[in-house]
């Protein structure tokens, strides 16, 4: 409490000795009858500034009110695990070296859940269907970080009141871009509002890890049970930097929908509802670019051939037409994904399949053991005896080719194609599994491919 009246006093500190500087100025300042018009006009233009800037630390003041008590309860948690910590160290001497900080995490640790908006009001449908399934507001925490200053938006998500947090990005200024990037200013502001947004999760509130999603994403039924089960294998696999809710090639008609349980390590970075660790913030906060975020991500410089975890039918759909890309995209693609509607308990499964070692001696020995078949006898539904098949390509062109031709997402990002793992897609043509892969002695990916 005391804390909280402190919080306000320094509030009304702040407005005094703002006004005080003003008035200071204008006392001060030299004046002549020549130039006495334009110091109205001065005034004027002064007491404007004034006022937006006293409504900006009004808002950042109210924000720091309204955590104050979570920062506080996060600080008591933290000291608590220290405590911990140091009288298990005290009790048991170790010899063993300096654990990680990601070995540190607990797999019980809180997940938030960081809604990331703008200017569409129709995030209300998104939070309805993260608040619906939510199995526990502690372990999940809902943040609505707010872009843009779009009044209608910020009142639909202050409706929900403290079943959510909402923060308000304080920089709304237009960013400086080069004169070609000028029809992409869109993508500037959005990578500037990631970076903000996940400063405040991973330096403000202190969290340990993070699941985003945009505000036109609809979740599944299971989409917290998802990300509850895998993660404790991405705090224990160092060769995972991310898990995704999403399958770039999740059409309906190209996944098994009778096994949405499925799920498959690529590295390809899906995007749309994923999860990352402090410890890769730490990472890429330093170089986080300026635009084209998601891309950036995809390069080899940021992957370090690192893998993610992706599902077989995705748990996140976006219904969002509106956009920077202005729904080209959607309309041709974005629409058909198919969103998982059958509750899986993944948390009562056994995962360890997705560790690394194991999953490539059975996923390679699934994909090479497959017999070859060329695209024209799949597309002419020949050799339905084989059941599942592999279709072999070796070039940048023979791939893209192969993939437009079956359906498949054909764009490559530094030579990894959507949903991709060693350079195998796997997907359903017909209703049979196809694996669309390199030869079996593939050495990388080539990133002039793209």
């Amino acid at each position: 409490m005391v804390k909280k009246i402190s919080l306000v006093l320094w509030g009304v500190v702040l407005f005094v000795a703002w006004n005080a500087l003003i008035l200071f100025f204008l006392w001060t300042r030299p004046q002549s009858f020549s130039d006495h018009s334009h110091l109205t006009e001065e005034v004027i233009r002064l007491a404007q500034d004034a006022e937006v800037e006293l409504e900006r630390q009004k808002d950042l003041l109210h924000q720091i009110y309204r955590y104050s008590a979570l920062w506080t309860r996060r600080k008591a948690d933290e000291a608590k695990k220290h405590h911990l910590s140091a009288a298990a160290a005290s009790a048991k001497p170790s010899t063993a070296a300096p654990l990680s900080r990601r070995s540190q995490i607990s797999p019980d640790a809180t997940l938030p859940v960081v809604v990331i908006a703008c200017d569409r009001s129709t995030v209300r449908r998104c939070l309805d269907k993260l608040l619906h399934y939510r199995p526990s507001k502690e372990r999940f925490p809902i943040i609505v970080s707010q872009d843009c200053g779009h009044e209608e938006t910020a009142r639909v998500i202050a409706s929900y009141g403290d079943a959510i947090m909402h923060i308000k990005q304080p920089n709304l200024s237009d960013i400086p871009v080069p004169t070609d990037h000028r029809k992409f200013q869109g993508y500037y502001k959005i990578a500037r509002h990631y970076r903000w947004a996940l400063s405040q999760v991973f330096r403000t509130f202190k969290y340990q890890a993070a699941i985003l999603v945009e505000d036109d994403l609809e979740v599944a039924p299971d989409f917290f049970e998802y990300f509850q089960a895998i993660f404790p294998h991405l705090l224990a696999d160092p060769g995972l930097w991310c898990i995704s809710a999403w399958n770039d090639n999740g059409k309906e008609q190209m996944v098994d929908v009778a096994h949405p349980e499925l799920l498959y390590r690529t590295d390809f970075f899906p995007g749309l509802g994923w999860l990352l660790l402090s410890d890769l913030w730490d990472e890429l906060e330093p170089k986080w670019p300026k635009a084209f975020w998601d891309d950036w991500m995809r390069q080899p410089e940021q992957r370090q051939g690192r893998s993610c975890i992706r599902p077989e039918v995705s748990r996140t759909m976006t219904f969002g037409r509106k956009g920077v890309s202005h729904g080209q995209f959607f309309d041709q693609y974005l629409k058909f994904i198919k969103l998982n509607d059958r509750f899986v308990p993944f948390t009562q499964m056994d995962l360890s399949y997705l560790k690394k070692e194991e999953y490539d001696r059975s996923f390679l020995a699934q994909v090479y053991g497959a017999p070859e078949l060329r695209v024209e006898e799949l597309q002419g539904n020949q050799r339905r005896e084989l059941g599942t098949v592999r279709v072999q390509y070796t070039t940048r062109d023979s791939f893209k080719a192969f993939a437009k031709a079956l359906g498949v997402m054909d764009d490559l990002k530094s030579g990894v194609p959507r949903a991709g793992y060693q350079g195998i897609v796997s997907f359903l043509y017909r209703g049979r599994r196809v694996y669309l892969a390199p030869p079996s002695d593939w050495t990388g990916y080539d990133p002039s491919w793209s």
